[in-house]
């Protein structure tokens, strides 16, 4: 990333635009219809509540028969609204950027929207031209062999030295599990219960491997471990600090090869529901008979899934080019499918919301120290923050959760 200077980020910023956006004049047109849009988000919430601050200086309260998730919204310009209503969360996201909307607090508010989810149905996904917009370019960023290293590129190659300035020293890009408050004890935490799963393998495969530290772990417990990943920075940081280990670029579908067992930690989300098959056939035909493997995945909630499926939010306009969230009843049919027998699935989302408050907070300390690396904007800067508290909201809020779960081969 040394060459880029002050292009760093460019490549999320510029094709998350493309999602949602529309001119001013829409919002004059559709201005008496406003009011229709908070009646329908007012009868849909039926937890929690939101107070609204009006463009025309008055005040709404949204909500508000039983209890729940509480939030403050500071509508400035009626433009925020047909952004949500027409681009859906990535539309929300624009209005937040031009300063149409604010928020003491904007967790609340994601965790509001996500514990609704069910009954605000369509509210806050895109509609209309702008789903068939988003629709067509969430699909040209499918995971194909030559895609799927460009969306790779995108979100993990920023940088080295920008995960460095705010994961913790282990450089863990996933949820930690137990979270007390120490963040890296919480991750190891996290590979000792996956190293659990699996028991003592002497060969070892790894699928999406990160910045190494996984595999590492494995392999001071004797394993002979194979890591692969499609990520130049994560690899040139994975080999030079973590030796022992065989890392190689490759797609998941080249691996050919036996091993006792699998670790893969939310790498699956980076894959698209339609490649979903070929990873279960990667583990089915990489797998030993009797090996297991411990999988780490974020699935959306069963009801929800449909409706998120049919849309490109905000995470994969703006984030996760070409991702998609796990439906944990067709993930596990698929490996059932394929002789891998499903055990002792154990959900930890709270432990996600932990997880991604206490980066933002290191985030945070890394903008106002200066610690970023040069070449992120301000602009970015936002975009970022705005990712870690929309993910936030959504594990908090209920619709999201974070799992693991051991598969082995009949």
């Amino acid at each position: 990333m040394s060459g880029e200077g002050a292009r760093r980020g460019n490549m999320l910023l510029e094709a998350g635009q493309r999602f949602g956006a529309m001119p001013g004049l829409f919002a004059r047109l559709f201005a008496p219809g406003f009011h229709k849009m908070l009646d329908r988000l007012d009868s849909g919430l039926v937890s929690g509540e939101i107070l609204a601050q009006l463009p025309d200086g008055s005040q709404r309260r949204l909500g508000g028969r039983a209890p729940g998730f509480s939030a403050e919204v500071a509508i400035t310009d009626w433009r925020a609204l047909l952004r949500l209503a027409t681009g859906g969360s990535a539309g929300w996201y624009q209005a937040w950027e031009a300063g149409e909307w604010s928020s003491p607090d904007p967790v609340p508010l994601f965790a509001l929207f996500m514990a609704n989810g069910e009954s605000l149905g369509e509210l806050g996904r895109a509609k209309g031209p702008w789903r068939l917009a988003s629709r067509m370019l969430h699909w040209l960023n499918r995971n194909t062999r030559v895609q799927a290293e460009r969306n790779i590129h995108a979100h993990y190659d920023l940088g080295n030295d920008f995960y460095a300035a705010w994961l913790d020293p282990t450089m863990s890009y996933s949820s930690a599990y137990h979270f007390d408050g120490d963040l890296e004890a919480a991750q190891r935490r996290k590979w000792q219960r996956l190293a659990d799963r699996l028991g003592t393998p002497g060969t070892l495969l790894e699928i999406g491997c990160g910045w190494g530290a996984l595999a590492s772990h494995f392999a001071a417990r004797g394993a002979q471990v194979t890591a692969i990943s499609l990520s130049d920075e994560q690899l040139d940081w994975a080999r030079a600090h973590h030796p022992g280990v065989d890392f190689r670029k490759q797609d998941y579908r080249d691996v050919a090869g036996q091993f006792d067992g699998v670790v893969s930690v939310e790498m699956v989300e980076a894959l698209g529901r339609e490649y979903w098959p070929d990873y279960f056939d990667c583990l089915a035909r990489n797998l030993r008979p009797g090996g297991r493997a411990a999988i780490q995945f974020i699935a959306l909630r069963e009801e929800l899934f449909d409706g998120y499926a049919r849309n490109a939010d905000f995470i994969q306009a703006y984030v996760f080019p070409g991702g998609l969230l796990i439906r944990t009843s067709e993930f596990r049919r698929l490996a059932e499918e394929r002789g891998l027998a499903w055990q002792d699935q154990e959900d930890f989302g709270l432990d996600y919301a932990e997880t991604l408050k206490a980066w933002r907070a290191r985030f945070d300390s890394a903008v106002a120290e200066g610690r970023l690396p040069a070449g992120f904007d301000r602009r970015f800067q936002g975009l970022w923050r705005f990712y870690l508290m929309y993910c936030e909201g959504g594990f908090r809020g209920g619709g999201i959760t974070v799992s693991q779960v051991t598969l082995v081969k009949r």
